[in-house]
């Protein structure tokens, strides 16, 4: 959809794609996720009479957000280096949290969470957005095969870690 002009597919675009690219950053681990979402959309609407593409918009805003949470957490982790003196977040949720989620699912969830960050994009990207190998490559700018190699790595990893886990 072309976004030469305002009101030309912007606002459909936004509508139809706002949150479950909110739901992208949340899985890559971003915690301003609609922030981030939002910053996309403001970097997409300042760009959208350079982009090569007109039609490339929605991989666009894929790829900046993949990028946005992967700064933001680069970010966090260097505050957190350096503000160490303060308590790590509590691992443990609200009752309320622990009711509603399932376990089998805070722990796939949780293995996710501590997969490499490129192994992470991936998987979610792939399977959480069931986007093709090929779209999943052009939205992170990696190679098909980098795709393919991170995905089998990252799948065999959960899988040694929820086996691990149902052990003991």
């Amino acid at each position: 959809m072309p976004l030469t002009r305002p009101g030309d597919g912007y606002e459909e675009l936004f509508t139809a794609h706002f949150w479950g690219l909110v739901r992208l950053a949340t899985l890559l681990g971003a915690d301003d996720a609609e922030d981030v979402v939002q910053d996309a959309f403001v970097r997409l609407h300042r760009k959208r009479r350079t982009l090569r593409d007109q039609n490339a918009a929605l991989a666009y805003l894929r790829s900046s957000v993949c990028n946005a949470a992967r700064s933001r957490l680069r970010h966090l982790r260097m505050a957190r280096r350096r503000h160490a003196q303060l308590a790590p977040p509590s691992e443990a949720g609200s009752a309320e949290h622990q009711v509603v989620h399932d376990e089998d699912v805070r722990a796939l969830l949780a293995a996710v969470a501590d997969l490499p960050g490129r192994q992470r994009e991936v998987l979610v990207l792939r399977y959480w957005l069931d986007l093709s190998e090929r779209d999943t490559a052009e939205t992170l700018g990696i190679a098909l095969g980098t795709v393919k190699a991170h995905t089998a790595r990252a799948i065999a990893a959960l899988g040694r870690r929820l086996k691990d886990e149902e052990a003991t």
